[in-house]
């Protein structure tokens, strides 16, 4: 995919956490040699990912990925110098798969395995396409599974502002699609269907954004989506029973996408002030939505700078498992054969903001 020398050493990233089954090969220079994203549609008549479903697919798919991958890298599997994969978080079977591939192939080729947090990945994804996003920033990972807001002050040096005390943020925009009958995935959608919708038909709650709250309180930075999907709810039944609910879809989509825009862009705003950092990186699938991303540059305005990932690369994506593991590699952090996933695996390097 990229002309000039090849620079060692090659890392293969693999990624199976989730539905997606993807393999990268990046040089030693950070360059996306190949790179392969297959996206598993077997789970949209369930309207969500089927975790046993998920994991069979990754263990049909897994070998052609990669090959795909290093055919387009123009190398074969002996060409890799590093194996990084994703250890955790996300779905057990589905991780298991990625890593005894992994395993397997470190294992024939005598060649350093390193596992890699999802999570961590994600912040790494901009830096692939800008050599700038890199720290210090304040960062949002939102995603299906977490929604977090650190502080970075250095690659593998975090502190944790807020969290999520229920939902997700991905999660609330798959429920609200499933709730207004739109298609999997559904965060997507809801954005289509938003983009027609007038955002002062409806109001919905921003959980968490009451006046007066200050730095040290303790929902100060923390998320909670549950009571905007539960006000979401409540409206579609009332529509529903006034039998207006086809003609107000969009502006339900609407109305949720801006209380939840409002809520995230607004955390990040404080940890903004807090932090004196105006440098903020977006990562994880939510960080897709061009809503989002128009609220932040706003906020942040001229003296602010907007870091994020193309839309290919704010999937779960090969390619940030990769970078991540070349820098977790570069710090002599290679694992052992006997290295088993986590679908809760801690954050490396993250502790609790102290104001």
């Amino acid at each position: 995919m990229n002309s000039g020398p090849l620079l060692r050493p090659v890392v293969l990233g693999l990624e199976t956490s989730c539905d997606e089954t993807s393999a990268a090969v990046l040089d030693g220079g950070n360059r996306i040699l190949g790179h392969v994203i297959l996206s598993q549609d077997v789970h949209e008549v369930f309207g969500g990912v089927v975790p046993e479903l998920a994991a069979r697919a990754h263990l049909q798919k897994v070998d052609s990925v990669v090959s795909s991958a290093l055919g387009q890298a123009g190398l074969s599997l002996t060409d890799v110098d590093v194996v990084g994969v994703t250890a955790g978080p996300g779905l057990i079977g589905a991780l298991l798969v990625g890593v005894c591939w992994a395993k397997a192939l470190a294992f024939a080729l005598s060649r350093p395995l390193v596992p890699v947090h999802h999570m961590e990945a994600h912040l790494f994804a901009p830096s692939l396409e800008d050599p700038e996003a890199e720290p210090p920033f304040v960062a949002l990972l939102v995603s299906g599974g977490h929604t977090l807001l650190l502080h970075a002050d250095a690659w593998g040096s975090y502190r944790l502002l807020g969290e999520t005390r229920d939902d997700a943020a991905g999660e609330a925009f798959d429920k609200v699609a499933k709730l207004l009958d739109l298609p999997y995935p559904g965060g997507p959608q809801v954005e289509r269907l938003a983009r027609e919708g007038d955002p002062q038909r409806h109001h919905l709650p921003r959980p968490m954004l009451r006046g007066g709250q200050r730095a040290g309180d303790a929902d100060f930075y923390d998320f909670s989506f549950s009571g905007l999907k539960t006000a979401a709810v409540d409206l579609v039944r009332v529509l529903e029973l006034e039998g207006r609910l086809e003609g107000e879809r969009a502006h339900v989509a609407t109305a949720f996408q801006e209380a939840a825009v409002d809520v995230l862009a607004s955390k990040v705003m404080r940890a903004v002030e807090e932090t004196g950092c105006r440098r903020v990186l977006l990562g994880g699938g939510v960080s897709a939505n061009g809503r989002l991303k128009e609220a932040l540059a706003h906020r942040l305005g001229s003296d602010g700078r907007l870091f994020h990932a193309s839309a290919r690369l704010s999937l779960d994506n090969g390619a940030m498992v990769a970078r991540a593991a070349r820098f977790r590699f570069d710090r002599g952090e290679v694992a052992a054969l006997d290295v088993a996933p986590s679908a809760g695996l801690s954050f490396p390097g993250l502790s609790r903001w102290v104001a």
